[in-house]
């Protein structure tokens, strides 16, 4: 592109463009033949079900506000996502637990749409590691379901295993805030616990989880409900977007005795793009927060914008649905201030490059056979090179750049995952045969 432009704006006149440093060829060739042959598999990524009607630009096509949607999958490169079934932690109550549970089937019942009735000659659905190498190989794009926060399951411990049969594949007892099930990671916070890891019935999920093949996440919960939770499960465990906490010290990330256990137990950490856990300064990161959210908090008086209880993805697609829908011209001037406000109290950016040095840390730490890759794509995530599935490459070329080779990028991007999903088969397997004895 550079050389035609160059030629271009010869012809017209123009003084031709400064000299550019040009990329290896050889290490960009090798980048993109590695990424062609290998599976590259995001462990997780949010998902809206308004995004997987038909009838309507769904998610089989490439949608405006999404970081990852089918189209977008192919565009770059990206074969296979764990489209996660999320809600957000609420109430203990069953009032709380029902709306919860709903919640969950209707995320379910999204993902199996876009598989079965949306894009079937685009997408399947996989329920084991065998399923992910076979749909691959035929060119589709593989979709996995994970569920975030053990939240719907309520009280009832048999839902464990229908979330097994919807195709769940990974489980975390909870988000942030403490679950009925395990600790959040955000008893940091204020030293408040409820549990001091698992409750009796996270004990009991963690045992239905092994028997129905259901990997373990630790990503959100606490570092007791992680020890817990490794003592008890038969089968390994894997944390599915976390980061290296001796890079960024976030309650979100795994420290390296963490790291150390996950890795003994014969786990994997899905290491995590998401630009504030893969750079950090904890204290001016809060204040810039606590001043953003002041900002926005008066920005949605000021034009009569009422956000929901709650945080997360879901919260801010309402505070936007109300935003979209103002009168001109206060949708333009509204989306001026936003953007003021969100540019001026910005967190600093972390790269590709930043993202790479959490990569080596966790495998020059633990080995190369524990280290894998999310995004935490449309729940926040994202850092600068790597803010969409589109561009997928540029994580490749970056481990390329570092020296990794070819099998030890497969590794990284699915092989690693995909061991412990089928020691998690095997273990289901083992205990539901000595249960029908």
């Amino acid at each position: 592109m550079l050389k035609l432009t160059a030629v271009a704006a010869l012809l017209m006149g123009a003084a031709p463009l400064p000299a550019q440093p040009l990329p290896d060829a050889a290490q960009e060739a090798r980048a993109r033949a590695i990424h062609e042959r290998v599976i590259t598999l995001d462990t997780h990524v949010d998902i809206s079900p308004a995004n997987f009607q038909a009838g309507q630009p769904n998610y089989g096509a490439k949608l405006p506000r999404t970081q990852v949607d089918i189209a977008k999958m192919e565009a770059g490169g990206l074969d296979a996502a764990f489209l996660v079934v999320y809600v957000g932690q609420g109430a203990l109550s069953d009032s709380g637990y029902a709306g919860a549970y709903a919640q969950a089937m209707e995320k379910f019942a999204a993902i199996h749409r876009l598989a079965d009735t949306l894009a079937p000659t685009r997408v399947g659905l996989a329920r084991t590691a065998a399923d992910v190498r076979r749909i691959a190989a035929s060119g589709r794009r593989v979709v996995l379901i994970g569920v975030e926060n053990g939240y719907p399951i309520g009280t009832d411990a048999t839902r464990v295993r229908q979330f097994a049969e919807q195709g769940a594949r990974y489980l975390s007892l909870a988000h942030n805030g403490h679950s009925q099930l395990s600790d959040s990671n955000t008893g940091e916070r204020d030293n408040v616990w409820l549990h001091h890891g698992l409750s009796p019935l996270g004990r009991q999920v963690v045992a239905e989880a092994n028997r129905w093949g259901i990997m373990l996440d630790v990503s959100h919960p606490s570092k007791e409900s992680m020890a817990q939770t490794l003592a008890l499960s038969k089968a390994p465990i894997i944390a599915s977007h976390s980061g290296v906490r001796a890079i960024c010290n976030h309650s979100r990330n795994l420290d390296d005795d963490q790291l150390k256990a996950l890795a003994k137990a014969g786990g994997v950490v899905q290491l995590v793009a998401f630009s504030s856990y893969v750079k950090c300064d904890p204290a001016k990161d809060a204040e810039r927060a606590a001043q953003r959210t002041a900002a926005l908090t008066e920005l949605w008086k000021e034009f009569g914008i009422t956000p929901p209880a709650g945080a997360g993805p879901g919260a801010m697609r309402a505070v936007r649905a109300q935003a979209d829908s103002l009168p001109e011209p206060r949708r333009s001037a509204y989306a001026a201030k936003e953007r003021e406000i969100n540019q001026r109290l910005a967190a600093p950016v972390a790269t590709v490059r930043d993202f790479g040095d959490h990569i080596d840390h966790a495998v020059k730490l633990i080995g190369i056979d524990h280290v894998g890759i999310s995004s935490d794509f449309d729940g926040g995530g994202g850092v600068e090179g790597w803010r969409s599935a589109e561009e997928t490459l540029n994580v490749t070329r970056e481990l390329v750049r570092r020296g990794y080779t070819e099998a030890q990028i497969a590794k990284i991007w699915s092989g690693n995952l995909l061991r412990v999903m089928e020691r998690v088969e095997a273990v289901s397997r083992q205990l539901q045969a000595q249960a029908s004895r």
